[in-house]
């Protein structure tokens, strides 16, 4: 494994699935290889292109919090729904690590600050993370997860742990975008 890639996600260390955890590292190497963005980037840049510049919240502080807390949602509807709702772990944290990896071939960057790419101007990241998840041989319950996490995702019927990352995700992101119409 990429010692970046570890460094970035320690919480690639979740899943317990080897195989699972090498797709998962794999599938964000080949985005840092094929991406204008650097690790240190990802640690420094806005995570979303909306609030602007300025925003302190950055690109792997978002991330990583919507893992931290899809995996407690997961946990706590496995230990207290009986059962009833079964979460699969290994995909809900692959799922929500790799629920972003496509953004890395969306961004550029001008005059040291994050833009929307060409690239990102005809391909969202759901579509460009599936792709180069599947690439890597992450299976199709973890690439349904990406393909579904953002608004793309309300077209189709999400499984239990895309609900769980796309909730994770969106309860972090919009009181930001809301910010912005006050």
């Amino acid at each position: 494994m990429n010692a970046k890639v570890l460094e970035l996600w320690p919480e690639l260390e979740w899943i317990q699935n080897q195989e699972l955890r090498e797709q998962t590292a794999k599938t964000w190497e080949l985005a840092l290889e094929r991406s204008v963005l650097t690790p240190e980037d990802l640690k420094r840049i806005p995570f979303t292109l909306l609030c602007g510049p300025d925003l302190k919240v950055t690109f792997m502080d978002h991330k990583r919090s919507v893992v931290h807390i899809a995996k407690d949602a997961g946990n706590t509807v496995n230990a207290m729904y009986h059962g009833e709702l079964p979460v699969d772990m290994d995909v809900l944290i692959a799922g929500a690590i790799l629920a972003d990896v496509g953004k890395l071939l969306e961004y550029e960057m001008k005059d040291g600050k994050s833009v929307q790419g060409n690239y990102g101007k005809y391909l969202r990241h759901p579509f460009s993370g599936v792709s180069i998840a599947e690439e890597c041989g992450v299976p199709a319950e973890v690439c349904h997860i990406i393909a579904t996490h953002a608004g793309e995702g309300d077209m189709v019927k999400r499984t239990t742990e895309a609900y769980l990352v796309h909730h994770a995700d969106f309860m972090t992101f919009l009181p930001f975008k809301s910010r912005l119409q006050v």
